[in-house]
């Protein structure tokens, strides 16, 4: 895995936007920056050929004015381009096995909105090997620090995930909101009274949260933590949890070949309904 950070391009407001928090991020993990730009009718350079750097412009001009405002922003940040002579998801997808992370663009917030070159968006998200963040337009940071919000299943490892939500509120110095969603069960709801049913699934799901997070605040005990149990839905503890906050990071557990790749609730109601940019990390 290389020390980059990768952004795709595809000449949008909102890979613009992608492209940004993706400088800015690069430059707190200390990572270089790949601009990325995929396009199947991209011709390679050809000694004295006018008609194929003509073929070409677009796709250069797109990278290159990403490249000139990003640089002018972040003078040490070491920016590569990327020009790729591929379908962009193909492109993405071996982008992201060489990267820390992929960045895209998103649009819109309903489940019929499509995301960066229509589906590819999900698509990606749902087979990448590395954390792929969403980005939407209009929602680039604000200066101010806030917080960062992982959602946790307790259900099954989730290294991968607490390690990027750990190294994420390290390196920009803000408080991690480790948020749990669980509805108490309807059988012992209808035996006993439903605050005692509440308040004993809320204790247990906070000693369960504990035991996951106790090794995580050892190895990073300069990183605040703020635990917190919802009794609703994962879905919507996550999404409420969100407001106000820099970024959203919840796990897509990978699934064996012959399932194919897929999203659960939980990232469908977060890359579609969190009002933040929102990282989804594959783990085991």
């Amino acid at each position: 895995m290389e020390q980059v950070v990768t952004v795709g391009l595809d000449g949008s407001a909102e890979s613009l936007a992608a492209a940004r928090w993706a400088a800015d991020e690069a430059e707190r993990r200390e990572l270089a920056l790949c601009l990325t730009h995929a396009w199947i009718l991209l011709c390679p350079p050809t000694p004295d050929s006018p008609a194929v750097e003509e073929q070409n412009y677009w796709a250069k001009r797109i990278v290159h004015d990403a490249h000139t405002e990003l640089a002018s922003g972040h003078p040490k940040l070491t920016i590569i381009e990327d020009l790729v002579a591929d379908e962009a998801e193909t492109a993405l997808l071996d982008a992201a096995t060489r990267s820390r992370m992929l960045v895209l663009g998103s649009r819109g917030l309903d489940r019929v909105a499509s995301f960066f070159l229509g589906d590819i968006g999900l698509h990606t998200i749902a087979r990448a090997e590395r954390p792929v963040v969403l980005m939407r337009a209009g929602r680039e940071a604000d200066g101010r620090r806030r917080r960062v919000v992982v959602g946790l299943s307790l259900h099954g490892p989730q290294d991968n995930l607490l390690e990027f939500a750990y190294v994420t509120a390290f390196t920009r110095d803000v408080p991690l909101h480790a948020v749990h969603g669980r509805r108490p069960d309807r059988v012992h709801t209808a035996r006993g009274g439903e605050s005692d049913v509440a308040q004993d699934t809320v204790e247990q799901a906070r000693r369960e949260l504990d035991e996951v997070l106790r090794p995580w605040r050892e190895k990073f005990p300069r990183v605040r933590v703020v635990d917190e149990v919802r009794l609703e839905s994962p879905a919507q503890a996550v999404v409420q949890a969100a407001t106000d906050s820099d970024l959203l990071m919840v796990g897509r557990r990978k699934h064996p070949p012959a399932l194919g790749p897929r999203l659960g609730p939980v990232v469908q109601a977060a890359v579609h309904h969190a009002d933040c940019p929102v990282a989804v990390v594959p783990h085991e």
